[in-house]
């Protein structure tokens, strides 16, 4: 697999001469500084990948030549969804990228009572795209194929209120509280995290959270910022039951 990869928003096939936009062109030109000829992998998100090289680069304009498709083994087979309180511009950046990294599958940002960013919809909007394009990049550098689902941002008792009943491992991170991460058995379909903003959660939303089914639980003695919380916790989840486990558990 090419050390480079870049991902592409359209459709793509074997033998496609694909032309990039001038953004795109200059990315590749003048940051990887790719040359005619040079290597490297494309994807779009709907699974596996292609190699390429470069044909054409110019100041504007560059031609990849797509080549054969080849399937990634890089996709988590556990299935987790984070709830992410949204936090302030780089914090909440890092838990996108972060989480991006660790195989999440879905990503909802929500406001919390806590919370000290209030997005109006036009700026809600935006800022999912950001994160969008913050977690396609985290594809790039980490290897995968298919980017999370960022769900738009919303009000955490509307995210309660419009969530699907499922068999799911519910968990809700709190300082202190007394069943550790660990101690949870083994998922049966998947695994959904919710996460404080800054200012964690307030005692209504945590009783909230425990009536919708989620269960409290704690990552050790000492209160973690969000952004370490959301990426230690899933370090853990994916320790136990996903891809980071040792090969002969």
């Amino acid at each position: 697999m090419a050390l480079t990869r870049l991902f592409i928003d359209d459709e793509l096939r074997s033998g496609q001469e694909l032309r990039l936009d001038s953004e795109q062109a200059r990315y590749i030109g003048r940051v990887l500084r790719l040359r005619i000829g040079d290597q490297l992998t494309v994807f779009n998100g709907q699974g596996g990948e292609f190699c390429a090289h470069a044909k054409s680069i110019t100041r504007n304009a560059a031609i990849l030549l797509l080549g054969e498709h080849s399937d990634s083994g890089t996709e988590s087979a556990l299935k987790m969804h984070l709830v992410q309180g949204i936090s302030r511009g780089e914090r909440m950046d890092f838990v996108i990228q972060k989480a991006t990294e660790l195989g999440v599958k879905r990503i909802s940002p929500v406001h919390t009572a806590y919370g000290v960013v209030k997005l109006d919809a036009e700026r809600a909007a935006k800022r999912r795209d950001h994160w969008q394009s913050v977690a396609e990049s985290a594809c790039e550098q980490a290897g995968r194929t298919r980017p999370p689902l960022i769900d738009p941002p919303m009000d955490l008792n509307a995210w309660f209120g419009g969530r699907a009943k499922q068999p799911d491992t519910d968990l809700i991170l709190r300082p202190f509280a007394t069943t550790p991460l660990t101690s949870i058995t083994t998922p049966a379909t998947k695994v959904c995290l919710l996460i404080g903003p800054e200012g964690g959660f307030n005692d209504s939303e945590y009783d909230d959270a425990s009536v919708a089914g989620f269960e409290a639980v704690s990552l050790g003695p000492r209160i973690l910022r969000t952004e370490t919380a959301a990426t230690a916790a899933l370090a853990v989840v994916q320790s136990m039951w996903g891809d980071l486990r040792e090969a002969d558990d």
